[in-house]
């Protein structure tokens, strides 16, 4: 007899019951007691305005505890060598699993990154080349541009048999590194007369290398370094002298019975300015790195990096400077045809990184290109790539607008790869402005109802349809469709660009017309930024690109957009006295938390704790500098106010400054009127900051304003606000060019440049110029025509 089938009654397993993740009292910097559940192994996306709370409630609070709790599984010794991370204030916050971060944080702007060495790719070459290049050189250092080659030899006493016996030892490492240019690409040649007026002596501020002031620590190595004298004008050095403070390596002195190290002027930038890359400089020190210094391609290496052993290894006639410099697609197509049993895994490996950069549509990049030169956008999918196909699951990816960067065409990819994400059992979380990558979401949460102290709360939690028909500002403005203008502009004139050749464009001529909105469009990769950066410039320009601001936590909006100048100022004026009174960097600063307003204690392996200053009660002065008064508000009353409230208050009355209420109309302007002057610019998301440098730049007086993809990090409703701020910008008698994958900003231009067909050597040409409207009807013959079109409903 057959047994009787036996129907499963059993219930659900407690195991499966944990399915969300739950925040309780969120309180993390704007947030005011945020209550979500969030559900697990599903798309969902955050949405709001710029600074309405987003980032603070996914990355400073869900991703944040995830990594702490990470981290603490690790025994305290690996603790002490890990970021130490402090709870965040939330009440309850379970469910949560293992996060993985993609953000848009640029990646290191060190001189000797590139997207190779940033990921596995250039590791894996190097090994592939030192097992299969010919001649063979060496083991994979030998073909690492970050590798010197170095030998030495000498005496070692060694114990042998109960005796001391010395030997003879040598040793020799064989690297990759170009000798002539420190593995950089680049040399540099420094125009003395930029860094000292010769007619001067030191004492009389003869330096004129931005810090290197005769009042501070320069001062005082300089005059007691004894190798010259200091009130000598430099002219009248003797050879030696000048070679002194010119040249001289680092030495250790004595000054005043303290050591310190002296260095001559050259290797003293050398070291702390040419040693980073360019573009990560202060704005002051990165003009004098550009007056003061030419940078010319190495003519050792060719700007391969790469010494010429390295460069003589080959497999199939190809060098590994040959492919680092390929654009990875064909790259991709050369490892492919690579059989050798004997490397057959790692060929394997190689392969799907390499595709896995075509798949997140960066085949467009070479392994040798700086890493520094990424923008947001693609350091955010290079980070990606070792993501795309790992084995994990139950894991919670966490993106912050992936979509940053991408041409419309592009998105639907993006897209893609986020449900692939998810559908391997992940949690998906990403915050996102753009309608194409909402539209994807399982659950949306949408944070408001404004920014900043008017922001910080959930006011919709559910489907994308119901966003769609809530009463919130990103469900009105979900559908919106920007039109195309019924008149354009006439251009004043033209800015010609001829034969422009840089990266992968191919010979371009090109007329800019001048007096108008011009939007250069193309899929990323096209040659957008190549164009316009290569090829525009000069006094007249003002360029806002994607460049992050850096800023400590004592960076604030009132420092970073020189606010505070005037303002101190016109404090000191008024209660003559000194205007570094009025810094809490300087002078003015609570001796107790050394003008910080908190109390740091470190705690070792364990979380440091800031505690509010006992002395100042948090603001961060001096109490008898907060007796002085200006229009009836002490100084640290100033730096609470908001922009919108600082704005009239310094307007008009006995508190009138024009120099500050000209800087904070421009903040207003950009949409930033709910920042308060002392808010750290740590604190700020993204698009905040972006915006925060356009403020800065639009006091300025070129007549040509360069601006790369301004809308990134703006919400939906801001964008409108940003188009109007560009056509006063054009109706003041400026011309603008944006670099834009936005259609709304396309469809408002007076003049639009197209460029492609597709990608890296794949594009680099003009495919259009002409108005929107003649785009639109050309849509069959562009991609960004045919998306232009389906947008503006033709």
């Amino acid at each position: 007899m057959s047994k009787p089938t036996r129907k499963s009654t059993a219930a659900p397993h407690v195991a499966d019951s944990h399915d969300l993740i739950r925040v309780h009292g969120a309180r993390v910097n704007n947030l005011k007691d945020v209550s979500v559940e969030l559900p697990k192994r599903r798309l969902t996306v955050f949405t709001g305005v710029s600074g309405s709370g987003k980032s603070s409630l996914v990355f400073s609070t869900i991703a944040a505890e995830s990594q702490r709790l990470i981290n603490e599984t690790y025994s305290t010794f690996v603790q002490g060598f890990m970021p130490t991370l402090a709870r965040p204030d939330v009440d309850v916050l379970d469910g949560i699993t293992t996060a993985i971060i993609v953000d848009q944080e640029r990646m290191g702007a060190n001189a000797h990154s590139t997207v190779g060495t940033a990921t596995d790719a250039n590791a894996m070459l190097r090994i592939l080349f030192s097992r299969l290049g010919q001649p063979h050189i060496g083991s994979p250092q030998a073909f690492s541009f970050n590798v010197a080659s170095i030998s030495g030899a000498g005496a070692v006493t060694i114990d042998k048999g109960g005796r001391q016996i010395k030997e003879r030892r040598s040793f020799s490492i064989t690297g990759g590194m170009c000798p002539r240019c420190e593995g950089r690409g680049r040399v540099n040649d420094i125009d003395l007369t930029a860094l000292f007026d010769e007619e001067k002596s030191l004492n009389e501020g003869a330096i004129t290398i931005p810090g290197y002031s005769m009042e501070g620590w320069y001062g005082r190595i300089f005059r007691g370094s004894g190798f010259f004298d200091p009130d000598k004008p430099i002219k009248k050095y003797t050879k030696k002298q000048f070679n002194d403070l010119v040249y001289k390596e680092p030495t250790k002195i004595k000054v005043e019975g303290i050591n310190l190290t002296y260095s001559g002027l050259v290797p003293s930038i050398q070291r702390s300015m040419l040693s980073k890359d360019v573009d990560s400089l202060q704005p002051h020190i990165r003009a004098f790195v550009e007056r003061a210094v030419t940078f010319t391609t190495c003519p050792d290496c060719d700007g391969t990096r790469l010494s010429a052993e390295a460069r003589s290894s080959k497999i199939d006639g190809i060098s590994i400077a040959d492919a680092c410099a390929m654009q990875i697609s064909d790259l991709a197509a050369w490892v492919g045809k690579l059989a050798e049993p004997s490397v057959a895994p790692l060929l394997e490996a190689l392969r799907r990184t390499l595709d896995s950069f075509v798949e997140i549509g960066l085949g467009y990049l070479s392994l040798d290109r700086p890493s520094g030169t990424l923008s947001g956008g693609e350091a955010q999918r290079t980070k990606m790539i070792r993501h795309l196909g790992s084995s994990l699951t139950d894991v919670t990816y966490v993106f912050d607008e992936p979509t940053i960067g991408l041409h419309p065409h592009d998105i639907q990819r993006m897209n893609e790869l986020l449900l692939q994400l998810r559908d391997k059992g992940n949690t998906v979380l990403v915050v996102e402005h753009k309608p194409e990558a909402i539209a994807i979401a399982d659950h949306v949460v949408d944070l408001g109802p404004g920014a900043g102290s008017g922001g910080g709360e959930v006011v919709f939690e559910g489907t994308v349809d119901g966003l769609r028909k809530s009463k919130t500002l990103t469900g009105r403005h979900l559908d919106d469709r920007a039109s195309l203008k019924p008149s354009v502009r006439t251009p004043s004139g033209a800015l010609e660009i001829r034969g422009a050749s840089l990266h992968n464009l191919q010979d371009v001529d090109v007329d800019i017309p001048l007096g108008v909105l011009t939007v250069v469009t193309g899929v990323a990769g096209s040659g957008k930024s190549s164009l316009i950066h290569g090829s525009v410039s000069g006094e007249d320009v003002v360029t806002v690109d994607q460049t992050g601001i850096r800023g400590s936590r004592r960076s604030n909006p009132a420092t970073y957009t020189g606010l505070l100048e005037p303002i101190r100022k016109a404090f000191a004026k008024a209660n003559g006295v000194k205007p570094a009174l009025f810094s809490a960097n300087s002078e003015g600063a609570c001796p107790n938390c050394n003008g910080a307003g908190v109390v740091y204690t470190d705690l070792g392996i364990m979380a440091g704790t800031a505690t509010p200053c006992e002395v100042c009660e948090g603001k961060r002065f001096l109490a008898e500098v907060l007796d002085y008064k200006f229009g009836g508000r002490d100084i640290s009353e100033v730096l609470a106010m908001s922009v919108a409230e600082a704005e009239e208050f310094f307007a008009d009355g006995e508190a009138k400054i024009p120099a500050a209420h000209k800087i904070l109309t421009y903040l207003s302007e950009v949409g930033l009127g709910y920042l308060t002057l002392g808010q750290p610019l740590t604190t700020l998301s993204g698009g905040e900051r972006q915006r925060i440098k356009l403020a800065t730049h639009m006091g300025e007086k070129g007549g040509v304003y360069v601006l790369d993809e301004p809308t990134a990090g703006l919400h939906l409703a801001d964008v409108e606000q940003l188009l109007r701020l560009l056509d006063r910008l054009v109706d003041s008698g400026k011309s603008v060019i944006v670099i834009e994958h936005h259609q709304a900003v396309m469809a408002h231009a007076d003049w639009i440049i197209d460029l492609g067909p597709g990608a890296g050597h794949d594009g680099g040409k003009i495919v259009f110029e002409g108005t929107p409207e003649q785009l639109v009807k050309a849509r069959k013959k562009t991609l960004t025509g045919k998306h232009l079109a389906e947008y503006v409903g033709a």
